[in-house]
C-alpha cells in the first residue's frame, strides 16, 4: 500500500506493473533530457549578444525540430503500444472472478465454483484489528493463488464505478450494462490494497478494494470454508 508522503509508485506485485514502472522511468528520463535540452537553449540565447539575420530561413534548424520530436514520439509510442497489447492478452486464465460494483460495496463472484459469492463492505475504525489500515480494510477480502494468471469481469449495479489496484497495475471502469475484462498475475504472497477510483456518490471513499494472494493450498482451504460457511 502506499505510505506517507510518497512520491514514486507503490512496488510492483504483477508484471503488467512492474512493465509499467519500466515504461515510466524511460518516459520521464526522456521529458527530463528534453527539458534540460531546452532549457539550456532558452539560458544560451538570453546570455549571448551573437545574432543571425538568417536564422529564419534555415532549412538545417527546420529539419532538426521536425525529425527530432517525431523520433522522440516514436521512441515513446512503441513501449507504450506494447504494454497496451500485454494488458489485453488473457491467455488460459485458472480462475475468473467477477466483480460487481454497488453504492458503495463491491461484491464477488468466483464462477468457477458453483455458489462462492459473497459481498465485501469497508471494515467500520472502532472494528479495526491492530495493524489493520483505516478506510482500506474490508471484512471479506478477494483471495486469489499467486502466480496464477487471474481474469477479472467488472461491472455495477447502479452507476459507474472503477476497480484499482495500484500494485498490481489495474484500473478498470465498472458501468451498469457492460461487462469489461482484466487481468492480472500475483507474483508474490501478500495482501494489496486499492480503492474505487470513480466518484459514484456520497460514499465513494468508502469501498475499497482488497486482495489477499496466497499459495494454491491456502487458497483451496479458503475457498473451502467459503463454500461450507
Amino acid at each position: 500500500m502506499a505510505y506517507p508522503s510518497q512520491l514514486g509508485f507503490q512496488d510492483a506485485a504483477s508484471p503488467i506493473m512492474e512493465e509499467l514502472l519500466h515504461f515510466h522511468d524511460h518516459a520521464l528520463m526522456a521529458a527530463f533530457l528534453i527539458s534540460t535540452m531546452v532549457l539550456y537553449i532558452i539560458a544560451l540565447m538570453m546570455s549571448t549578444k551573437l545574432t543571425n539575420t538568417n536564422a529564419m530561413d534555415a532549412q538545417e534548424i527546420e529539419m532538426v525540430w521536425t525529425i527530432m520530436p517525431a523520433i522522440i514520439l516514436i521512441v515513446i509510442a512503441l513501449p507504450s503500444l506494447r504494454i497496451l497489447y500485454l494488458m489485453d492478452e488473457i491467455a488460459d486464465p485458472h480462475l475468473t472472478v467477477k466483480a460487481i460494483g454497488h453504492q458503495w460495496y463491491w461484491s464477488y463472484e468466483f464462477t468457477d465454483y458453483d455458489s462462492l459469492l459473497f459481498d465485501s463492505y469497508m471494515l467500520p475504525t472502532q472494528d479495526l484489528e491492530p495493524g489493520q489500515f483505516r478506510l482500506l480494510e474490508v471484512d471479506n477480502r478477494m483471495v486469489v493463488p499467486m502466480e496464477a494468471p487471474i481474469r477479472m469481469l467488472i461491472s455495477a449495479e447502479d452507476v459507474i464505478h472503477s476497480w484499482a489496484v495500484p500494485a498490481m497495475g489495474i484500473k478498470t471502469d465498472a458501468i451498469p450494462g457492460r461487462l469489461n475484462q482484466t487481468t492480472f498475475i500475483a507474483l508474490r504472497p501478500g495482501v494489496f490494497y486499492g480503492q474505487c477510483s470513480e466518484i459514484c456518490g456520497a460514499n465513494h471513499s468508502f469501498m475499497p478494494i482488497v486482495i489477499e494472494a496466497s499459495p494454491l493450498s491456502n487458497f483451496e482451504t479458503w475457498s473451502s470454508s467459503m463454500l461450507n460457511s
